[in-house]
């Protein structure tokens, strides 16, 4: 499986983006799916994340009611929705998957073995 994320950029506070995930396997529609950020100097951090069928979604407590992770399994994307930006949201993003998340890990980053490269999101004030 192979990941390929887009879709960041610069945007004022307040603002909106949506970001894309493109995976490419034949069975990746299975997979549990997640983003991930990281600002300079802090660790990598769980954003939020959503099981094949959409059915389960789970998200960082400061991005509820403003991110909203969504998935196309028949164009195998995922989207990160994300409104009312803030300038704490900036970071690099990363999407990931995995074929099986043990419950309760799927905020940790070592819990995915697959992962694409990094989109910028800036947020000014």
């Amino acid at each position: 499986v192979q990941l390929q994320a887009s879709g960041g950029g610069l945007v004022q506070a307040g603002g909106s983006l949506r970001l894309s995930c493109v995976a490419s396997g034949r069975t990746v529609y299975t997979y549990f799916m997640a983003w991930f950020r990281q600002a300079p100097g802090k660790e990598r951090e769980f954003v939020a994340g959503i099981n094949w069928s959409g059915s389960i979604t789970n998200y960082l407590d400061s991005v509820k009611g403003r991110f909203t992770i969504s998935r196309d399994n028949a164009k195998n994307t995922r989207y990160l929705q994300m409104n009312s930006l803030k300038p704490e949201d900036t970071a690099v993003y990363f999407c990931a998957a995995v074929r099986y998340v043990v419950g309760g890990t799927y905020h940790l980053a070592e819990s995915y073995d697959t992962w694409g490269q990094g989109t910028q999101v800036t947020v000014s004030s």
